[in-house]
């Protein structure tokens, strides 16, 4: 447990923090500055992806709209939900409202890659059947393209198998990247890491520069049961990402057509 003091010991230590916490505010707002002035490059607009009526363009996946953002999605083709992606599963179970994008004159929406770093590409078409089966049972509506047509493109020799964040821009029919991001850079979509931050214990995971007692066991997506108890990390490999357990207890059913699955689920990064 924290220390404890008296209500005006408390305050003074929160307004040093504070400070530290203003110019961390406005750091970022410097960085987005600087990533506004960012450079763009060209990416042929006509790149194949799979939508649910069939093949689409990157240009199409705009829907009209002049900016996209595209989250690669870790597919694992084959796999059964359980062994899907914690990782994409925790960050996309997090995008909800996308008015607000649209109101800018953006649109969101997730690229399943159709491979992840332990399978080879599968069947385009039977790989995006999944996904979308997948992204029935998690209860997402976001527009969700397979990538896999146009996957060596559209990543321009950045690593498969892990997710992207890409920003797009249009100009008429011309399409150019402005941005990306990769692994922690993700968390722009996340608000329940930011909430944990502002809590005594913060995320409870390993890596963190924790008070000595504070819990680190937790692991933040995957698990071998729903709730009260979550094991600790040490008890991984197994079980599920964390958002697939309210979904079960819910009734829906998590059958994606998969047609092999493993006796140890493959952990994404």
């Amino acid at each position: 447990m924290p220390t404890q003091t008296d209500r005006s010991t408390f305050e003074e230590a929160l307004d040093r923090l504070r400070a530290r916490q203003k110019a961390h505010t406005r750091e970022g707002d410097a960085i987005a500055a600087a990533r506004r002035r960012l450079p763009m490059v060209e990416v042929d607009a006509t790149l194949e992806l799979l939508g649910p009526d069939g093949p689409v363009t990157l240009l199409d996946a705009f829907e009209g709209r002049r900016q996209l953002i595209a989250y690669y999605f870790m597919w694992n083709p084959g796999r059964p939900a359980a062994e899907q992606c914690e990782g994409c599963t925790f960050y996309t179970n997090q995008v909800a409202e996308l008015a607000n994008l649209h109101s800018r004159d953006i649109t969101y929406a997730v690229f399943s890659q159709g491979r992840n770093v332990a399978t080879e590409p599968a069947d385009a078409a039977t790989s995006y059947a999944e996904s979308l089966r997948y992204r029935t049972f998690m209860g997402w509506d976001m527009p969700w393209y397979s990538a896999q047509p146009s996957l060596d493109a559209l990543l321009g020799g950045r690593e498969k198998g892990l997710f992207h964040l890409i920003c797009y821009l249009r100009d008429g029919d011309r399409v150019f990247e402005t941005y990306w991001t990769k692994r922690r850079g993700v968390e722009a979509m996340d608000y329940s890491y930011a909430l944990m931050d502002l809590t005594a214990f913060g995320r409870q995971e390993s890596w963190e520069d924790s008070p000595d007692g504070v819990p680190q066991d937790r692991t933040n997506v995957r698990t071998d049961a729903g709730a009260p108890d979550w094991p600790p990390l040490a008890e991984w490999p197994g079980g599920r990402p964390i958002a697939q357990w309210p979904r079960l207890a819910a009734g829906r059913d998590d059958d994606l057509g998969a047609t092999t699955g493993s006796p140890t689920s493959h952990r994404c990064h």
